[in-house]
């Protein structure tokens, strides 16, 4: 294989057969492997080498892939392979402080490795305004960066090999909080005749409106601006309360909502009733 234009891809769930199949249309070289068989198949077909072992697959290139359940399956599927010299991008979601870990363990064992948190599902794997954080030696990166950037659209954020992955939770802390949100929506939709369908165009709108808020909301917290001019945690707290009060008599389950209004009965309890909304953040730090 040539050196320049080969890559492995270690783990074929559906995000790692989407790599690999990206790297494919790229023209690129490729070594695939899994612990289970038969999801190689199409891939093979498509011309990518299959490695009967993980090892083999990182001897195949000098950049392998990493797409595993978690960064902990890295372990045992690398366990005996020579790494030395290798470049491990390992996209598995986990959290920071294993990435951190991860890297420590590559890096005693001659490696080079990045994390990387995939904004993405499968389909969005190979389009280049799908966002890929990368953090980790910004040499590696810069060597590699054509190859990672088959994937989508990388975006280095430093050398700290934790910070690709605390991005991508920061990211998926918003998206599961929205997204559970609007299923709670659609539950007391039902329960009042509705379908998803009807309330769409608004959620729609909410979602549009969601980045103006985090520009003001965050330019307050950055600022220490506790003032409560705009909103109040009062007035806030009395709306929470009103959203709780209309799911718990459509009969919805309430405890998302009920976290939410906790978290601003608190903030009044503590005094901050006539302060704005950057006192959540305090909050939040500190849940005593």
């Amino acid at each position: 294989m040539s050196e320049k234009n080969a890559v492995s891809v270690v783990g074929l769930g559906p995000m790692g057969q989407a790599m690999a199949a990206a790297y494919l249309d790229a023209g690129h070289e490729v070594t695939v492997w899994n612990r289970s068989a038969g999801k190689d198949a199409a891939l093979v077909e498509r011309g990518a080498r299959r490695a009967a072992t993980a090892a083999e697959a990182v001897a195949a290139s000098p950049v392998t892939v990493l797409s595993l359940i978690d960064v902990d399956a890295m372990y045992p599927a690398l366990e005996g392979a020579d790494l030395t010299g290798r470049v491990l991008v390992n996209l598995s979601s986990d959290v920071p402080e294993k990435a951190r870990a991860a890297a420590a363990w590559a890096t005693a064992r001659g490696a080079s490795y990045l994390t990387g948190g995939v904004t993405v599902n499968p389909s969005g794997v190979g389009k280049p305004e799908s966002p890929i954080f990368i953090s980790g030696p910004e040499e590696a990166y810069a060597a590699h960066r054509a190859t990672l950037d088959v994937l989508g659209a990388t975006d280095f954020r430093g050398s700290e090999p934790g910070l690709a992955q605390l991005y991508y939770q920061l990211g998926m802390t918003m998206f599961w909080t929205a997204f559970t949100g609007f299923q709670q929506a659609v539950a007391i939709a039902r329960a009042n005749g509705l379908t998803a369908a009807d309330i769409l165009p608004h959620a729609r709108e909410t979602a549009q409106s969601l980045p103006g808020f985090f520009d003001w909301a965050g330019g307050l917290v950055d600022a220490d601006d506790n003032s409560g001019e705009a909103a109040r945690l009062a007035m806030c707290a009395a709306s929470v309360e009103h959203v709780r009060h209309t799911a718990a008599a459509a009969g919805i389950d309430t405890g998302i909502l009920d976290a939410h209004a906790a978290l601003f009965r608190r903030g009044i309890e503590a005094g901050y009733g006539a302060d704005g909304t950057a006192r959540l953040v305090g909050l939040l730090a500190d849940p005593a």
